[in-house]
């Protein structure tokens, strides 16, 4: 074991999901080795009785994956784990790793991803600890991490050759036990237990076609054995199935925006009955059906009003929980099935403690990330196999199941504006000025709205009691229309805007309307109360999703 001496980095601090920078930036001398001491001091890699702990290791196949897999081992061995279970290559996808946190009840994980965020070596690459529940670790325990690479001054690293991650198998490595495991069969499993397979497979087999783009990203393997190789979709339903360090060029972001070669064949003649995308790390999901794109929000409330379908919710769900940026579309559905919805802040760390005390069954982000309670993370394929359970019961289209759960609930219409790599004083700036606003807004009238009242959104979690503060600018209008802005935890470069648009129809007309002309007076009221051109100089977002 050697210890090396270092002296703390500037801006090693967690965001909503870890530490991410550009890869050179994590390459750079003691970068990652400051930031996984850290974690190391922090989580401890020994237990009281001076036993070593487990840990699970695995990332998206990013750019710098691999070699810093093999760093994160030798430190793991020098700060005295007894074991690591690493996925063959160093490959696994983030909701993946929490399932094997959970199956192996190991000690927690570190994750090597950037989640959506581009890879290679000029791109981005990050780092997280997910705890022994198999969630992120909540903001406590982050905030610690960040504290002690304010401090650093030294840390264990193992001199040793590479441990061989091709081949599944135990070996040891100064000491440690090192399993490689199939990163995908544990996880294809878990999925087989919660979903009608046979009624997908037969859905399949009657010419219902499919069409998951994987974006060169992590979900390719998984994708191709569950949907191809167990649920029998013909061969090549899984395009860009094989994962890539640069992610062949792609922003793994699942999007409109990002995913257009789906999105046109989706809404191109002879479209296939299903899309779907998933993102860098496999948490994210875009679902979209022929000629018809279903909002993140809305994609939410039609899983959560129809998972009894599927055979691991036939009892029902505990409850619904949402990020605040979200549409209040779930609310509607729990309010019918007479069970609690909770809203908390952005960032899936936040649903664990409901998760662990069995007060939700099924969360969602906006952001293009749902899950349930049988991992920690959200999860993009398992979204995407409860909809194909969905449809294969109800034997429906999407279209037409959107078109019947609008007519039931009324349409929540939504939209997300991103403004990308802002100058970070001038984002800082604006939202100063905005929060500095809020308690004169009542009452005011603006593009034919009222706004009924006007908060930075504070949490209090009804579990464990933290309160977390600042979480983004509410703005809520008479007709329940709504304004949220935030600037976002998880870019590399500047800041970025995110802007969230949200009106409500109640039906039975008005259902039908593009949601950009539908949200019309509320961006413009959005652009108005918050001066976006005049502190950023931008009108136009990068990214509308």
């Amino acid at each position: 074991m050697t210890k090396i001496s270092t002296q703390p980095i500037a801006g090693q601090k967690p965001g909503t999901s870890g530490l991410r920078k550009k890869t050179q930036v994590f390459m750079g001398p003691h970068y990652l080795e400051n930031f996984v001491q850290a974690i190391f001091d922090v989580v401890g890699a020994r237990n009281e009785d001076g036993s070593g702990k487990t840990f699970v290791l695995g990332g998206d196949g990013r750019y710098f994956n691999d070699r810093a897999a093999q760093v994160i081992l030798r430190m793991a061995a020098a700060n005295g784990a007894h074991r690591v279970i690493i996925g063959q290559g160093a490959i696994l996808s983030t909701p993946a790793a929490s399932h094997l946190i959970r199956l192996n009840n190991t000690d927690g994980g570190i994750i090597m991803s950037a989640s959506h965020n581009p890879g290679g070596p000029n791109e981005d690459f990050g780092v997280k600890f997910n705890m022994s529940n198999g969630g992120p670790a909540p903001e406590g325990i982050t905030e610690e991490m960040y504290k002690r690479t304010t401090e650093i001054t030294a840390y264990h690293i193992v001199e040793s050759q590479d441990v061989d991650l091709s081949v599944i198998g135990r070996s040891q490595l100064a000491g440690m036990i090192v399993d490689v495991v199939d990163p995908v069969t544990d996880y294809a499993t878990l999925m087989e237990s919660l979903f009608d397979f046979p009624a997908i497979a037969a859905m399949f087999k009657g010419g219902f076609r499919i069409r998951m783009d994987s974006m060169c990203a992590v979900t390719g393997p998984y994708a191709v054995e569950i949907l191809e190789k167990r649920l029998g979709a013909a061969a090549g339903t899984c395009v860009n199935a094989t994962p890539l360090p640069d992610f062949g060029g792609m922003h793994p972001d699942p999007n409109p925006t990002w995913a257009k070669a789906l999105m046109d064949e989706m809404f191109g003649a002879n479209a296939p009955d299903f899309g779907a995308a998933s993102d860098g790390d496999g948490d994210r999901n875009m679902v979209v059906g022929a000629g018809a794109y279903v909002s993140p929000s809305d994609s939410l409330a039609v899983l959560a009003a129809n998972a009894h379908l599927a055979p691991g919710y036939k009892a029902g769900l505990k409850g619904v929980a949402r990020s605040m940026p979200t549409s209040a579309a779930a609310d509607r559905v729990a309010a019918a099935l007479g069970i609690a919805c909770y809203e908390t802040p952005t960032g899936w760390k936040f649903f664990g403690n409901l998760l662990d005390a069995g007060r939700a069954t099924i969360c969602g982000e906006e952001s293009f990330g749902t899950g349930s309670d049988h991992v920690r993370e959200k999860d993009g394929l398992w979204a995407i196999l409860l909809w194909l359970n969905i449809l294969a019961v109800r034997k429906q289209s999407v279209a037409a199941i959107l078109a019947e759960h609008w007519a039931k609930f009324g349409r929540n219409y939504y939209s997300r504006h991103d403004f990308e790599a802002i100058a970070s004083d001038k984002a800082d700036a604006m939202m100063a000025a905005l929060r500095g606003s809020l308690a004169g807004l009542a009452g005011t009238q603006l593009e034919g709205l009222t706004v009924q009242a006007a908060d930075d959104f504070a949490y209090t979690d009804p579990v464990d009691g933290s309160v977390s503060k600042a979480q983004g600018v509410r703005i809520m209008f008479e007709d329940g229309s709504r304004i949220v802005l935030r600037l976002s935890g998880t870019g590399t470069e500047g800041a970025t805007l995110r802007l969230y648009l949200e009106r409500y129809a109640a039906g039975p007309t008005g259902l039908d309307l593009d949601p950009q002309d539908a949200l019309a007076p509320v961006i413009r009221a959005a652009h108005r109360l918050a001066g976006i051109e005049s502190y950023t100089g931008r009108v136009t977002p990068d990214v509308i999703t």
